[in-house]
């Protein structure tokens, strides 16, 4: 079963936009929060973006702000990542996450993590 299903990703030029897309597949569980992080071979997995469901909060890494934008749609359980500018240090398999609610510390708070959609960043 499919938990979570990121789409968007592709090899665009420097300065381009793109959109990913992720969708929680549970319709009966109430979202807590859903974010979006990045994996770069030989790196560890880096925090990009969060967007808490309730009240809409949002947070970002220092490395995005101003060029992305992470939005909700709470009736599909769906949360976007709008970025802009994009630049080569962006290029990574980006990998969505849902949290439920777990009082459990950092990455042990989300419950379910998707497949990654990758994107590539070329000049």
């Amino acid at each position: 079963q499919v938990r979570l299903l990121e789409s968007g990703g592709g090899s665009v030029q420097t300065g381009d936009s793109l959109r990913l897309s992720c969708a929680a597949s549970d319709p009966t569980k109430s979202v807590y929060r859903m974010s979006w992080f990045r994996q770069v071979p030989g790196k560890e997995r880096e925090f990009v973006a969060s967007s808490l469901w309730i009240g809409g909060g949002t947070e970002y890494a220092d490395s995005v702000k101003g060029r992305f934008t992470i939005a909700r749609d709470a009736a599909k359980k769906t949360v976007y990542l709008d970025m802009t500018n994009l630049k080569r240090e962006d290029t990574g398999v980006y990998v969505c996450a849902v949290s439920y609610g777990s009082s459990q510390p950092g990455i042990l708070a989300y419950d379910y993590w998707g497949q990654g959609t990758r994107v590539t960043v070329s000049s």
